[in-house]
C-alpha cells in the first residue's frame, strides 16, 4: 500500500512495521539497508526522499538500485566543493534517482549583505541555518518520509539512531539505511558495486560538507574530524 499526504496523521504507525522487517533480516547490513529502502518506497511512493550532499555516495547507489526513481534532494549552499557538484552531476547522468537541487531563500552576496562577510567563519550555526536547514524544511515539506546517511559511529550524537525511526520535529518517518555500517561495510559496498564516489575520497576527506568549513583528515584522526574544526559545533542542525 503507497499511502498519500491525506493519511500523514497516521504516520508514525507505519514505523513499527518497517522496522519489523528489518528486524526480520538480523545482522546483514546490507540487506537491513535495501529492505528498509523498498519498504519505504513501497509504502509512501512519491511521498519519499533521500537527502544527499553527495558525501553519503554509497546511500545514493543503494537508493538507486532498491527505491529505482526516488527523488534524491540536494541542497546547494553555495559554499560546496567543485568535485562535490560534479558528483552530484554524474549521479543525475548515471544513476536511477530524480535529483532536485534546492537553493537558500538568498544568495551569498545577499547573505553577506545582511549579515557582514564569512558568516560561517564568525556564526557557523546562523550559517548553516540559512543555507542548509531552511531549504531542507523547505524541501521535506512535500514529503512523508525521508532518508539519510547516517551511520551510528559518524558521532556520540548518532549513536542511538534507527534504521526506521521517527522525525518528531518535522512529523515524518525518518530513515537511516546505514545505521549500523562501520567505515569498513561502506567502502567494502562502494569497491564490489563501483560506487560513483566524490573525487575528494581520495584526498583525505573522510566526511564532506561544505569548502570552507572542511578540511582533510590526518591518518588517524576521527572521520569527522575535518568538519568545522577548531569549533565546538558537530552538526549542521539538518538531524537536531
Amino acid at each position: 500500500m503507497t499511502i498519500t499526504s491525506s493519511t500523514s496523521d497516521d504516520l508514525r504507525s507505519h514505523v513499527e512495521d518497517g522496522s519489523a522487517l528489518v528486524a526480520a533480516v538480523g545482522d546483514d547490513v546490507v540487506e537491513q539497508a535495501r529492505v528498509s529502502l523498498r519498504w519505504a518506497q513501497q509504502r509512501f511512493g512519491e511521498r519519499l526522499v533521500v537527502a544527499s550532499s553527495m558525501g553519503d555516495e554509497v546511500l545514493v547507489h543503494l537508493a538507486s538500485v532498491a527505491a529505482p526513481g526516488v527523488d534524491i534532494l540536494f541542497l546547494d549552499t553555495g559554499y560546496h566543493f567543485p568535485e562535490t557538484i560534479g558528483t552530484r552531476d554524474a549521479v543525475a547522468a548515471v544513476y536511477d534517482v530524480h535529483v532536485r537541487t534546492l537553493l537558500p531563500l538568498v544568495t551569498l552576496e545577499e547573505q553577506a549583505a545582511e549579515h557582514g562577510p564569512d558568516l560561517w567563519q564568525r556564526d557557523p550555526d546562523a550559517c548553516c541555518a540559512i543555507r542548509k536547514v531552511e531549504p531542507l524544511e523547505r524541501g521535506l515539506s512535500e514529503y512523508d518520509a525521508w532518508v539519510t546517511g547516517m551511520r551510528r559511529e559518524d558521532a556520540p550524537t548518532r549513536k542511538d539512531i534507527d534504521v526506521v525511526g521517527w522525525d518528531s520535529r518535522r512529523s515524518m518517518v525518518k530513515l537511516n539505511p546505514l545505521a549500523a555500517w562501520t567505515q569498513d561495510d561502506v567502502e567494502r559496498y562502494a569497491e564490489e558495486h563501483g560506487v560513483l564516489l566524490n573525487p575528494l575520497r581520495q584526498l583525505g576527506y573522510p566526511s564532506i560538507g561544505c569548502a570552507p568549513c572542511t578540511r582533510p583528515v590526518a591518518e588517524g584522526e576521527d572521520p569527522r574530524a575535518g568538519r568545522w574544526a577548531g569549533k565546538a559545533k558537530t552538526e549542521c542542525g539538518l538531524h537536531t
